[in-house]
Parts: C-alpha cells; sequence; structure tokens
C-alpha cells in the first residue's frame, strides 16, 4: 500500500506539514511505513523464521512458545486485526497493551497498525494507578492484555477498569486464562469473514508516514511518566540510525530482553528487525540462564544487555562458559554508564563488540559504532559529537541531527573541550510533543531544540566525543560542588566486589549533601567503603566526589527498562539510616 502525506485526528500532536514535506525532500525521513516494511518482508522471506516465543512463556502466562514464519506471522495479524476491526477498533483509536514480550505482543502492535491504530505500550509491570492515568490521558478505547502473567491476572484486573473509564469499552485477552467478558484473541478462532470484512477495511485507509502508531512513556527516573507520542517517520529514523551501529541483515538473529514499550526495546530489537528481516528472538522479564540459552539454541548474533549484566557475566566466569555464546557479534548497552575495561574484555577477549546506546523516548538518539570509536574503551565512555567540524560518522543521523551543548547557568553554547551543558538537539528522531493535556512543560526552547535534560562534557583533541555526566536533575551538591552520581557509578561498576552500584545524595548540615554508595555486592563478597574509595583514587578521581557512606543492599530500584531509580533508593535510605 502506497503512503501519502494526509492528516489524522487535529486533536493530535503532530509534526507539521512543512516540516514533513522538509524532512522527505532531505532524505532524512523515508515514504515507507512500519507495515510497509513488515509487508515486503512477508514478500521476500515468506518461508523464513520471523519471531520466536520466549523459552519459558508457558511459566509466564500458560501458552506454549512458538515460532512464527514471516507468512505465518501476517496470517496471525491479519486475523487478529479482523477481531480487533469487529470490535469496533478504527483508525486514530488508541488501544492500550499489556502484553509481556511474545509472538502475541508483536502481532498486537502490527495488526494494530494495520486498522490505523494506535498502541499504548504498558510494561507489565504497571498496576491500577498506571493503568487509570494512561487510558485517561490517551482516551483508551481498549485494552489488550493476556488472561494471566505469573501470578498475576491481567484480563480481570484490566476488566475492573472498564465502569471507571467512559472512553474504555473492550478487553481482549490472549492465553488460556482468559475471564469471562473479555474478548478471547486467538488467531485460529477467529471465523473468515470477519477477515475480509477487515481486509477489506485496511484496504481502503489512507496511510500517512505522519499518522500516530504509539504512544510510549517515559521511564519516570525523575517523576510520573509522560505519555510521547511516535509516527511511523519518526520510529523508521530511530530505527535507521540504531541499525547504522548494529548492522542487521536477514542471516541475523535478535534476543531480546528489554520490554517492547519504549525506546529500548522498540529501537534496539522490534526496528532493527524489522529493517534488517532477521528472526526475532523474545524474552523478558530477565532470567539469565533462560537469556544465555536462548543465545546459545538460536545462535544469536545480537543481542541488548545492561551494563551490570555484562559486568556480571564477565566476574561468573562459571556462568559465562556454561553457554557457548561465540555466535555473537554485536551488544547494545545504555541507560547506564559503560566501564571501559568491560567493553574492552568483551571485544578483546571474547570478539563482542558492545556498542554504546543513548537515547530517550522524546527523541535523543546517540550510539557509538566500532566503525566509528574502534577503541573499545573509549567507545564505552564516549559518544559521536556530531557537530564536531571536520568530522564524518557512519551513523547517518550524524547528517541530519543538530546537536547544541548549552550551560545550565549562562545560557551560552559549550564548544570548549572539557565544557559541560545540557545536550540539545533537533532532527528526525526528536518527538512532536507530549500529548494533548500532559502538564508537562513543553521540552523545547525557543529555537526548537529539544531540552533533554542530560549532562555531557565536550571531549577528545578536537572536540568529536560526548561523555554523558548524568541527568541535571539527579546531580549532588556537596559544598556547592556537582557531582554526577553516573559518573562515580560508571568507575565503581568494575570493582571486583560490586555487582551493582547507585550513588545517591545524603543530607550534610555542613555541606548539604554527601555521596552515599548503595551496593549490591558481588556473590561471596562485600566491599568496604575504603575499599572503594581506594578504587576510585587510584583512577584519580577528585577527592570531593568520593562516597562517604556506604550501604549494601539486595536489591536496587529499577524502572521497567532497567533505569536506575535514585529517588526511590535514596528514600529507602534515609528511611532505614
Amino acid at each position: 500500500m502506497s503512503s501519502s502525506l494526509s492528516t489524522s485526528r487535529p486533536d493530535h500532536v503532530r509534526h507539521p506539514a512543512d516540516k514533513v514535506s522538509d524532512y522527505l525532500a532531505r532524505g532524512w525521513w523515508q515514504t515507507e511505513t512500519l507495515t510497509d516494511l513488515f509487508e515486503a518482508w512477508v514478500e521476500r522471506r515468506p518461508d523464513h523464521a520471523a519471531t520466536t516465543d520466549p523459552a519459558n512463556l508457558s511459566d509466564l502466562t500458560g501458552a506454549d512458545p512458538q515460532s512464527m514464519t514471516w507468512a505465518e506471522l501476517k496470517e496471525s495479524v491479519r486475523r487478529i486485526a479482523a477481531m480487533l476491526h469487529a470490535h469496533g477498533i478504527r483508525k486514530g483509536d488508541t488501544v492500550a497493551v499489556l502484553v509481556p514480550n511474545s509472538i502475541t505482543l508483536t502481532t498486537t502492535y502490527l495488526a494494530l497498525w494495520q486498522i490505523g491504530a494506535v498502541a499504548t505500550p504498558m510494561p507489565v509491570s504497571y498496576r491500577r494507578n498506571e493503568f487509570s492515568g494512561i487510558i485517561e490521558a490517551c482516551k483508551v478505547v481498549a485494552m489488550v492484555t493476556t488472561g494471566r502473567f505469573g501470578d498475576r491476572r491481567l484480563a480481570t484486573e484490566a476488566l475492573e477498569l472498564v465502569p471507571a473509564h467512559d472512553s474504555l469499552r473492550t478487553v481482549f485477552s490472549f492465553g488460556p486464562d482468559a475471564p469471562l467478558g473479555a474478548v478471547e484473541l486467538e488467531s485460529h478462532y477467529i471465523p473468515d469473514d470477519l477477515v475480509i470484512a477487515a481486509d477489506t477495511y485496511t484496504a481502503g485507509l489512507r496511510r500517512a508516514i505522519s499518522d500516530r502508531v504509539t504512544v510510549c512513556w517515559t521511564s519516570g527516573t525523575e517523576a510520573a511518566p509522560k505519555g510521547v507520542p511516535r509516527c511511523h517517520a519518526d520510529w523508521l529514523a530511530i530505527g535507521q540510525g540504531v541499525q547504522d551501529g548494529l548492522e542487521t541483515t536477514e542471516e541475523s538473529v535478535l534476543v531480546n530482553p528489554f520490554p517492547l514499550v519504549n525506546m529500548a526495546g522498540f529501537a534496539a530489537a522490534l526496528l532493527p528487525w524489522l529493517i534488517g528481516g532477521g528472526h526475532l528472538v523474545h524474552h523478558h522479564p530477565l532470567d539469565i540462564t533462560v537469556f544465555l540459552r536462548q543465545i546459545e539454541q538460536h545462535r544469536a548474533t545480537h543481542t541488548t544487555m545492561p551494563p551490570a549484566i555484562l559486568t556480571m557475566l564477565l566476574q561468573q566466569n562459571a556462568l559465562r562458559t556454561a553457554f557457548d555464546l561465540s555466535s555473537l557479534r554485536r551488544v547494545g548497552a545504555g541507560g547506564a554508564p559503560l566501564p571501559p575495561s568491560v567493553v574492552a574484555a568483551w571485544q578483546n577477549d571474547h570478539g563482542i563488540e558492545v556498542i554504546n546506546f543513548f537515547g530517550s523516548n522524546e527523541g535523543v538518539c546517540l550510539l557509538g559504532a566500532p566503525s566509528d570509536i574502534p577503541d573499545p574503551e573509549v567507545r564505552a565512555q564516549h559518544l559521536p559529537h556530531y557537530a564536531a567540524p571536520d568530522r564524518q560518522w557512519t551513523v547517518r543521523l550524524s547528517r541530519s541531527t543538530e546537536v547544541r551543548l548549552i550551560d545550565s547557568v549562562t545560557g551560552t553554547r559549550v564548544d570548549t573541550v572539557g565544557g559541560r551543558g545540557e545536550l540539545r538537539l533537533k532532527g528526525p528522531t526528536v518527538f512532536a510533543g507530549y500529548i494533548e493535556g500532559s502538564t508537562a512543560a513543553t521540552p523545547f526552547d525557543e529555537d526548537g531544540f529539544l531540552c533533554s535534560g542530560d549532562i555531557f562534557e565536550l571531549c577528545g583533541d578536537d572536540g568529536e566525543y560526548l561523555r554523558f555526566v548524568d541527568r541535571s536533575k539527579e546531580i549532588i551538591i556537596r559544598g556547592g560542588m556537582n557531582i554526577a552520581p553516573a559518573e562515580i557509578e560508571g568507575l565503581l561498576q568494575d570493582h571486583p566486589a560490586v555487582a551493582e552500584v547507585a550513588i545517591v545524595g545524603v543530607p550534610d548540615e555542613t555541606l548539604g549533601e554527601k555521596c552515599c554508595a548503595v551496593v549490591v555486592p558481588a556473590p561471596d563478597t562485600a566491599p568496604t567503603l575504603d575499599d572503594l574509595v581506594a578504587h576510585l583514587r587510584a583512577r584519580e578521581v577528585a577527592s570531593f566526589k568520593l562516597p562517604e557512606h556506604i550501604a549494601l543492599v539486595d536489591t536496587l530500584h529499577r524502572n521497567p527498562v532497567g533505569k536506575l531509580l535514585r529517588r526511590h533508593i535514596r528514600a529507602d535510605l534515609l528511611e532505614n539510616r
């Protein structure tokens, strides 16, 4: 089906028509939609493996895990779209999706997009409080979920929301435990006449690359999540940027352990799969043994891992060597600083290149590709500065994205090596604005640049690199000196006695705040404060940045995509002092 530049509902936050035309003319956006890419692979590779369920799906939802070819996936998408259509879902309707990583989730997205509807994905860890806010904000007309997830009855929870929300009409449920009142979504039970009716409807749709396809939710590390709308074009711009680093092909196998609900899962898995045409293997929630076994079984070439897992696997030699990981070629990592020694060890000792990703739902999309930054230790801590003069980067986003560092005090542009400022950018990956009715302040400056809230340092001999310092709102101020928690966490992460670490500020009557290291110890060991301080001193860290307290814990609060929730960690720490 051809794409066009039609307008969708007028109340939608969307990219202006002149911007769409300009980006198309410059080649920054393409005319294809997400559904166009899917249909192309169905036609080109109908009998090749397309996607596979988590090996432990039956434990999670009660459904038997399966694999599908592109042709089989297409037929499943048609039939799920038919059931959605039969129950009144139409172009522009927003449907909440509460489904764990699986073929079912992939099918749901593709089916919604086929009939022109909008998916608002929710992590399966969300509960009534988050559900209610999303339903009201997006005027959700239906929820798609599973009968159960572990010991939770997700479809039952969804049905309990219907009387409280005027817009919510229908709950669809996958799996063997669908409750009374929910519409069962099993593709082989859907009558052919409903499929024909839905096919007729979708054949008459006029799709546009600027049509909204998702409303994702910010990770909420600082405050309540905010709704981020995305269209076909800006998602594919993000995906192509990541693809320039991952370099997946039709022969690639991607194992995805991040929830397919926002930037982390979409950019590092779903989009490279749709662009590259390989085999997507689902995983989540993270079960390290199941995860490593999937890599071995499917001979995975690509995956993503949190920095803490990359570190842990190097520390736990017996666990790592119990599985054959030799098929892996590239691993994406982000969400926290990468220890240089860890990235170097994976590349030099195991032949696996780690790509440094930095992204946000709003549209920040930076990545250190091995072709751009060959030295793994440099790549671990640096990202390409797209605005660096006389420098060509592999990632095509470097030629379409304007980047600035702005001093948060003076408001002036940072252009001196060693200077720090807030990252601001403009380009094809940046969203149009938070959803209608959002109380969030506009994230754009007077020049139309996205204000990321992320503090970076200008690095390299000629300012060719950017180094993440921290979120501006998470900076610890000790006696008037700014301390970036993420910087210290990155240095401590490769201490042999540290499995995970968070740096938080604790009140101090004299200095205002001091640093506390909240540590999950590595197995069979427990670091002391002196151990951590000595580790940092060996790396010539300024004295005012050294932690002055330590707390040992079993786990650290993280959001659904693995980012530290420092405000929760700090609250627990202060409560237990």
